[in-house]
């Protein structure tokens, strides 16, 4: 027992560092770690290439890979291309299935035709908490790229590509076949999938805070098409009185609350085409009326040389980011970590979602992170969690790609694969 035990061990180590080669480590050169510690190039250090991945999907019985001592189970697969999660107080599991349309008028409306776009949120419950699912429900349908998720007292919000809408809502219900109530447009389409809007109620519980990405790389289509974009706004429950929360914010997705601080934070997808280590995304506290940079700086007072030549006469001082977590990795989400179940260690940190971008000569990201925290502040570590979702790198391929991360009232987690069409379960 103790030979096998030894051996089975020593396997599972090389299988973990295996995948872990598979894509470029978490180091400052690669854009990981607090703004001062990392090392940034000139921009153009490298040429900007394309690199994209074919998605191969998760063959029966393999799972991403989680530190050894935890257990990652399907907790839901064959979904359509699933991007984001909510838990509802009672446990139920709503899962947003959505996914982007071109950009060309004529494919954009083929594709809206033959429903690339599942645009429907589902349901699912797992009623004896062993990580798989048992039942699964269609919840809502016709609806427009969904993606947040919001409860506010008897009402479900849904933050649809092009606006905000709710629907009445009962605990314990299977499906809502009511009509959306319209609460508010936002703008819609955008550069490279900047189409999810997340949303969620703010600290005080009065209002909706919702982010809404970029329309482009870098402004390149003019600074007119940018209203209301690369933000975080907040309105009232009814859709009044939106306010900007923060702004150049080039697209900010996950959004959560730093349980120590009680400040807001947000994961930030930078931008493209200034080589391998420019920018790195990050995650970030969200100071209100902050101002991060997009699209005329990066990192503080870094100018992108794309607007070096035509800077606006005056722009308000650029806030820095707490904290680095790799160039081109694509964060999409944070998670703070409040519960015990996975461990002391885990506590008052944060798991990040990097779903791994195509504008780098070596892969990064594709896995969940995690950055340790102390009295609310990160430590500048960010360590891998979840990974293997990379098959093989010489020939392009992944089994899937994590867009977000979740905590149960129990302490497990819940990740999201969109590529993968599957919901994994992370628990001891």
């Amino acid at each position: 027992m103790t030979r096998t035990f030894i051996l089975t061990a020593a396997a599972s180590l090389l299988l973990l560092t295996g995948a872990q080669a598979q894509v470029a480590e978490n180091s400052k050169a690669n854009g990981y770690g607090k703004p001062d510690q990392i090392d940034l190039p000139e921009p153009y250090a490298t040429k900007s290439v394309r690199r994209e991945t074919k998605i191969v999907g998760w063959p029966e019985g393999k799972t991403p890979m989680a530190p050894r001592g935890y257990t990652v189970k399907r907790f839901a697969g064959d979904l359509k291309h699933p991007r984001w999660i909510f838990l509802l107080p009672n446990d139920d599991v709503l899962v947003a299935e959505s996914d982007d349309y071109s950009k060309d008028p004529k494919v954009r409306a083929k594709e809206i035709r033959s429903g690339k776009s599942a645009n429907r949120i589902t349901l699912f419950r797992d009623k004896d908490k062993d990580g798989v699912a048992e039942e699964r429900h269609v919840f809502l349908q016709d609806l427009f790229q969904p993606f947040g998720m919001a409860l506010v007292k008897d009402h479900l919000y849904v933050a649809n590509s092009d606006s905000i809408v709710r629907f009445p809502y009962k605990p314990g219900s299977d499906s809502i076949s009511a009509k959306a109530e319209h609460i508010l447009d936002l703008p819609a389409g955008g550069y490279n999938h900047h189409w999810t809007r997340n949303l969620m109620v703010n600290q005080q519980g009065d209002r909706l805070l919702f982010t809404v990405g970029s329309a482009s790389n870098v402004g390149e289509y003019g600074m007119d098409k940018e209203e209301r974009r690369a933000k975080i706004l907040s309105v009232k429950f009814d859709g009044s009185d939106e306010q900007i929360y923060a702004s150049g914010l080039r697209n900010p997705n996950g959004l959560d609350y730093n349980p120590v601080s009680g400040e807001l934070w947000t994961a930030v997808n930078e931008r493209d085409k200034l080589g391998d280590n420019l920018v790195p995304d990050y995650i970030t506290s969200v100071k209100p009326g902050g101002f991060y940079g997009w699209p005329y700086k990066y990192y503080g007072d870094h100018i992108d040389p794309r607007w070096a030549d035509r800077m606006p006469g005056s722009l308000p001082e650029v806030t820095m980011p707490d904290l680095a977590t790799g160039s081109h990795t694509a964060t999409l989400d944070i998670e703070f970590y409040n519960g015990d179940a996975l461990g002391a260690k885990y506590k008052n940190g944060a798991f990040i979602a990097q779903h791994g971008s195509w504008n780098r000569a070596k892969y990064i990201g594709y896995k969940i992170a995690f950055a340790p925290f102390k009295d609310g502040v990160p430590t500048g570590v960010v360590e891998d969690f979840l990974t293997g979702f990379m098959k093989d790198t010489k020939t392009d391929e992944a089994y899937g790609r994590p867009t977000a991360v979740v905590e149960e009232a129990d302490g497990t987690l819940l990740i999201v694969d969109d590529d993968g069409g599957t919901i994994w379960s992370v628990q001891p």
